[in-house]
């Protein structure tokens, strides 16, 4: 006996697919392997308990108790076969991750990472490269222009300094693993309707964000959009320009904490003629960004209001030849003129970007 599965049509022709009698097709999942666990742990504690009623029926109270610590410890012991499986996955992809990171930043000609789709945000085609609830990158094209860029650079390069990150003590500290200048370029929101560049790029950089995110976010209480600059001294530099993974906020999975960074834009001006790339290593996102475009990634899911748990780990690779100019602003959640970014910040937050 044959049963009728499926059909196909292609160039006009029909083609049948059987299944023959006898023959047990099965679809797993996750969802479907853990109900078909849970049901298996279920049926032997119930058998165990059935047995024991048959032996000793009077005693129902105390049978009761043993089923329940028979479902209780199964459970335990998958969760702690769960854990193990993740722990054990965690540590492949970590070390799949570093290798990634080395591969792409060494060899020059690696392509850059195609999108997983691809729209239109006021003109401006943005291709979307990640998108999970907590973790989203994209990259748009012309986001900012030449004026925007020379406006940037000018107001930063009488304050530029070495960059640092967090000594694990409240203060900062020079780092092989953050190489470059930088300075903080505070906005004129004043000068806004009269068509002040820098406030201009600030505006759009806030209105891709609530494009995306469902939090309103205003200019107030935010933090200075950051110019930041690497240079390229050849290939024989031993400590390069470079900015090694990190992540922006917290990647723990957590809960979001009020005052905290939850998106980026990085809008790129100058480009290098040879490294300076930006690696999502754990996302496997590689982008070779193209002069006067911007990479957005955001690191909270606006449902649950939990952090991303490492996808938006970021780097730039090393600068060989020439210069790499970037704009940056971080954006903050629960922050506004009462509460400035400053009133959360602690000198991790401030150095670490």
């Amino acid at each position: 006996m044959e049963c009728k599965c499926s059909t196909h049509h292609a160039n006009n022709n029909t083609k049948v697919v059987f299944v023959h009698e006898g023959i047990k097709i099965e679809h797993t999942d996750s969802k479907s392997i853990a109900a078909k666990s849970a049901s298996k742990l279920l049926d032997e504690c119930k058998s165990t308990a059935k047995k024991q009623l048959a032996e000793d029926d009077a005693n129902a109270v105390s049978i009761l108790e043993s089923l329940s610590e028979c479902v209780r410890k199964g459970i335990a012991d998958e969760i702690e076969r769960a854990n193990e499986e993740i722990v054990f996955q965690a540590k492949i992809r970590k070390e799949i991750a570093d290798s990634w990171e080395n591969y792409t930043c060494a060899d020059e000609a690696v392509n850059a990472t195609e999108p997983k789709s691809e729209t239109v945000w006021r003109q401006h085609d943005v291709g979307i490269m990640l998108d999970r609830p907590a973790s989203k990158i994209h990259v748009i094209e012309d986001f900012l222009t030449a004026e925007e860029c020379k406006a940037v650079e000018e107001m930063a390069t009488p304050h530029l300094h070495d960059a640092q990150v967090a000594d694990g003590s409240g203060g900062g500290e020079l780092s092989d693993n953050r190489k470059a200048k930088q300075a903080a370029i505070a906005v004129s929101w004043d000068k806004e309707e009269d068509g002040d560049l820098i406030a201009r790029l600030s505006r759009r950089v806030y209105d891709y964000v609530n494009h995306v995110l469902p939090f309103n976010i205003k200019e107030n209480g935010q933090e200075s959009l950051m110019s930041i600059q690497y240079v390229g001294r050849g290939p024989d530099d031993e400590t390069p320009d470079r900015y090694m993974p990190h992540c922006d906020g917290e990647c723990t999975g957590l809960h979001f904490k009020p005052g905290n960074r939850m998106a980026t834009i990085v809008m790129y001006c100058d480009l290098p003629k040879v490294g300076g790339a930006t690696n999502f290593r754990n996302s496997g996102v590689h982008i070779k960004p193209k002069q006067y475009s911007a990479t957005f990634f955001s690191y909270i899911d606006p449902v649950t209001m939990k952090m991303d748990t490492g996808f938006t780990e970021h780097s730039g690779c090393p600068v060989i030849e020439g210069e790499k100019k970037i704009v940056t602003q971080w954006v903050r959640l629960g922050v506004d003129d009462g509460n400035p970014w400053t009133s959360f910040n602690t000198c991790e937050y401030l150095m670490q970007c």
